[in-house]
């Protein structure tokens, strides 16, 4: 045997005695880390779910995957329509539901808080409002006239309040509670948007100025979106009846034509090579329709649902359609794990135009509630607010 045999030797038994102590300390160590891992990440999430509550109320960010809501208006077999929208944010909007009443005066917010414009509603008005404020964030009035503020980041660009009349100007969170309460007809919003201003003003309780858009639909069917784009506002005709959020409707519409081969038919079968080729199961049609919950593949989805949805009568029966349409976007709490404040459905609504019956359910209690202008004084002098009080246990189905 040479030196270095001898050598070799000697190396492979060290190796035999320490490389199996070596490979158990690696393994602990790996299982440390993975612990230390493990500790850090729900650490930093729970620290970064509080800092991150902290800097939006404090207006140092602004949570742009918030209010990931959709909205559409659904035809009824009658010549109804019914209108449907999910509302979605970061944290607690605290809403409620009001009904305001006709002849209410209402102020609207300006800038540094002063008043902006002061008007007397026409029509009474129910929907839901947030931080316990008069302004609707969603609603319909008693002439079947609905409607929703969506979140609009990134291209919502107001005037500035130094240019607008004050006595013109609207906050952004006024704008539906002016329109829903003034007019009966889209037409008629149209015609008055010129006479008003929607300008750059924080909301306190948020702390930045809200980005936001408009759907309006009215008992004719006829439909709008309103953008505050550069200052001025831009009024779409919305025949489709659908809207997300960013970018603008008119890049919606546009993107549309990358779907245009969808159908709610199923293909029919292929003859290649001697061999019936066919789809497995329903629904063909619809495949390679977007899933995930992105402003334009919602737009595309609820478009789908829309325009395949079978025409019911007005009534509850075309509500749960509608209902049964929106719970596919319905955004469980977590869905964006390193964002979860940013990503849950607070609540559904829907509005029977033609029955002038408002609906509402909310996170924490599914079933459906509904609310109409028979139920209280559409001429009383104060405003109704209707808390929302969450049934958690499912009633039992013994009698």
């Amino acid at each position: 045997m040479t030196l270095t045999d001898v050598r070799h030797f000697i190396r492979r038994k060290v190796a035999g005695l320490v490389w199996p102590a070596m490979v158990d300390q690696l393994r602990m160590n790996e299982v440390i880390m993975e612990t230390k891992s493990s500790l850090w990440k729900s650490s930093r999430r729970v620290l970064a779910h509080g800092a991150a509550t902290v800097l939006v109320a404090a207006g140092l960010i602004v949570p742009q995957a918030a209010m990931a809501c959709t909205s559409f208006v659904l035809p009824t077999s009658d010549g109804g329509m019914v209108y449907g929208r999910t509302m979605e944010f970061g944290f607690n909007l605290k809403s409620d539901m009001i009904a305001i009443p006709r002849n209410y005066t209402i102020t609207a917010s300006g800038p540094d808080g002063a008043a902006g414009k002061k008007w007397k509603g026409k029509y009474a008005t129910i929907g839901m409002n947030a931080f316990g404020i008069v302004a609707l964030t969603d609603g319909m009035n008693e002439k079947g006239l609905a409607g929703g503020l969506l979140y609009f980041p990134e291209y919502a660009k107001y005037q500035d309040p130094s240019t607008a009349k004050p006595e013109d100007s609207l906050a952004p969170w006024d704008f539906l509670t002016w329109a829903l309460t003034n007019f009966s007809t889209v037409a008629e919003v149209k015609d008055a948007l010129s006479t008003i201003s929607i300008v750059d003003v924080k909301q306190k309780d948020l702390g930045f100025t809200p980005p936001a858009h408009y759907t309006l639909h009215d008992a004719t069917g006829a439909s709008i979106v309103i953008e505050p784009i550069d200052g001025k506002l831009k009024v779409y005709d919305n025949k489709l009846g659908v809207m997300t959020n960013s970018p603008s409707f008119d890049w919606h519409m546009t993107n549309l034509r990358n779907y245009v081969y969808l159908s709610r038919e199923n293909p029919k079968p292929l003859q290649i090579l001697g061999e019936t080729i066919q789809s497995f199961g329903q629904g063909a049609g619809m495949h390679g329709i977007p899933g995930d919950t992105t402003p334009p593949s919602r737009f595309v989805r609820a478009s789908a649902y829309v325009l395949s949805a079978k025409k019911v009568p007005s009534g509850l029966e075309s509500v749960r359609l509608a209902e049964h349409i929106a719970n596919n976007f319905d955004i469980p709490k977590g869905w964006s794990e390193e964002q979860n404040m940013f990503e849950y459905t607070q609540w559904t609504a829907f509005a029977d135009m033609k029955n002038d019956v408002y609906y509402i359910k909310t996170y924490d209690d599914q079933v459906l509630r509904s609310f109409s202008f028979k139920d209280f004084d559409v001429d009383s002098k104060d405003i109704l607010t209707i808390k929302f009080e969450p049934k958690l246990d499912a009633p039992s189905l013994k009698k």
